[in-house]
């Protein structure tokens, strides 16, 4: 069976909700100098409020910050559920660790004791094919916990200047300490690669990068998800840092044709000869796949002013898909190129 595990969204207010993660201070930066400057000057220097409480003052509503060199990370959304989403059993029952973590790990720190013993924050690690549900998943604990996720753009982290990435990063995690955010690092071999034996400086810096990102991560008091198409592309290092590493694996036949079935709309029809269970069964895709399949198709049927999906146009974004992963340009692409070469 598929999917037997949705748990309900929760619409939990966001000020009446207990964080699992707590600053050991409790204290935060309103105000900070505009410059840095010498001590003769200092009491010169103007204070500036800083952006999050300037807009809680002044709107009295959450802090969502948009992306910028400031903080490099965008809000990512989904007006979809969990039952709209094909997992197998075992990967939803960890994704449900997680979010029973978000909802009650302030409960198991706190009132249960244990806040000696269990270190705040949670660390998970996604893995597997493109296009299998990582970035959903992700979307979608933040609508059942009620927490906004921010997906951390890696062009604005990653910098050839030393020093300059870790800089980056720690504009990231100083403003989402002690928020209800959930941080998505997405490609995450890209920051968190395996360090390397040091053969010049520029494996130096990088091997440092990784050293600070480990450093950093563990003691975030947050909810960080990693994602990553191939665990083995990350430092070993990081495996022993995290409450859970998920594998997210390509969808099942079964759990294919319940994706094709999910994905038309309901004001189109299908064209007789069209048997979804054969081209789930005859063709290996992921979820993200196979609703490029349905897009291109129902496109297709819109162009000809018509509600029905044909089968030609279905094995036509089905060869599409496949040409893409293959590194195949399309027919189009190749035309294209051929006028300009």
């Amino acid at each position: 069976m598929l999917n037997k595990k949705h748990p309900p969204d929760h619409q939990t207010s966001r000020n009446k909700r207990h964080s699992a993660e707590q600053s050991d201070s409790g204290l935060h930066t309103v105000l900070q100098l505009e410059n840095s400057l010498d001590d003769a000057l200092l009491m010169k220097s103007p204070l500036r409020i800083q952006e999050e409480y300037l807009h809680r003052f002044t709107t009295a509503t959450p802090f969502q910050p948009e992306r910028c060199e400031s903080f490099p990370a965008r809000r990512v959304t989904t007006s979809l559920s969990w039952q709209d989403i094909v997992l197998p059993d075992k990967v939803m029952d960890q994704v449900l660790e997680i979010q029973d973590w978000i909802q009650h790990g302030a409960v198991l720190l706190n009132d249960w004791g244990m806040a000696d013993r269990i270190r705040p924050g949670y660390r998970a690690l996604f893995y597997g094919p493109p296009g299998t549900g990582k970035t959903l998943t992700a979307c979608l604990l933040g609508n059942a916990t009620g927490r906004d996720v921010y997906k951390v753009d890696l062009s604005l982290i990653v910098s050839k200047y030393i020093g300059e990435t870790e800089k980056n990063l720690e504009k990231v995690f100083s403003l989402a300490m002690d928020k209800d955010w959930i941080l998505f690092f997405d490609e995450a071999d890209a920051l968190f690669g395996k360090r390397v034996e040091a053969a010049g400086a520029n494996d130096q810096f990088a091997n440092q990068n990784v050293a600070y990102l480990l450093q950093r991560i563990e003691q975030f008091n947050g909810i960080v998800i990693l994602a990553s198409n191939l665990k083995d592309n990350l430092d070993e290092a990081f495996n022993r840092r995290f409450e859970s590493m998920i594998y997210f694996p390509l969808p099942s036949t079964e759990q294919r044709l319940s994706l094709w079935q999910q994905g038309f709309s309901a004001r189109c029809r299908l064209e007789p000869e069209v048997d979804l269970s054969h081209i789930a069964t005859e063709h290996v895709l992921s979820g993200a796949e196979i609703i490029n399949v349905i897009r291109y198709a129902s496109l297709k049927a819109i162009c000809r002013h018509s509600d029905l999906i044909l089968e030609q146009d279905l094995q036509e974004g089905i060869q599409r898909e496949q040409q893409k992963a293959a590194g195949i340009p399309s027919q189009r692409e190749q035309q294209r190129a051929a006028i300009f070469s």
